[in-house]
């Protein structure tokens, strides 16, 4: 757990961003404090509570939800406009206790490899809007899990999401309440099929059924790299029949 020397809670994002971008000072986000409160890194750091300066509201807008990143998880799972598959993800993140402190904001910034939510954030096209002191920008969020840096003394303030298409998953886990080893999902549109993996990178990732193969997954205490791979390819196969086979 980390030695926290000073805590800060801005009044505004501007004030926020300012705590963040100071010379000499380790500082870190906090909206939930599920993150900051399990890590094992020791090290001394002031943190910057964006409560009061990040919104935590739902809303559709057009073809796409737009979720503030301060929404909490179980928000995320109650809420009726958000798509089913990501309030079905939003469950398996964990016990009731932390789906109502962790956000969604929070989740995106861990990048947790292990994460079905951010799986299913990436099959729905999720875009994630940073407020840094040059001014805000949005990317990928596929973009953001293969380039930490780009967050670096920014702000996500919020997460945009496709709506439409039909999706489906596929998950082995040590017992069912387990973290899976490997989850898949997957989404098909009009415009072709999305498909995303947890446990084979560090972090979730995109992947095509041809790439299947050159997965090099990190192994630990559940399974050596080639069962992670097996078991990818396997998960890959059931989702796809779950939306009609499509490769």
């Amino acid at each position: 757990m980390r030695t926290i020397s000073r805590y800060h809670r801005p009044a505004t994002l501007n004030e926020a961003v300012d705590l963040l971008a100071r010379d000499g000072v380790t500082s870190i986000v906090v909206g939930g404090g599920t993150v900051v409160n399990a890590t094992e890194d020791t090290s001394e750091t002031e943190v910057v509570d964006v409560q009061v300066v990040c919104a935590d509201a739902i809303e559709e807008v057009d073809d796409r939800v737009i979720i503030g990143a301060m929404t909490r998880l179980q928000n995320l799972v109650d809420h009726p406009v958000v798509p089913p598959l990501l309030r079905e993800l939003a469950h398996r993140e964990g016990p009731n206790t932390l789906r109502n402190a962790a956000t969604v904001g929070g989740t995106v910034a861990s990048g947790d490899p292990d994460s079905e939510l951010l799986a299913g954030l990436l099959v729905h096209e999720a875009t994630v809007d940073i407020e840094h002191r040059a001014g805000s920008n949005g990317v990928s969020l596929g973009a953001l899990l293969s380039d930490p840096g780009a967050l670096q003394g920014g702000i996500i303030t919020s997460i945009s999401v496709a709506l439409g298409g039909t999706t489906a998953s596929a998950r082995t886990g040590r017992t069912p309440a387990d973290v899976p080893i490997v989850a898949a999902v997957g989404r098909v549109t009009g415009e072709g099929m999305r498909l995303a993996l947890t446990g084979v990178a560090l972090t979730p990732i995109v992947v095509t059924y041809d790439s299947l193969d050159s997965l090099k997954p990190p192994a630990d205490f559940r399974g050596t790299s080639d069962y992670r791979r097996t078991l990818a390819r396997t998960l890959v196969t059931r989702v796809l029949d779950q939306l009609g086979g499509a490769a």
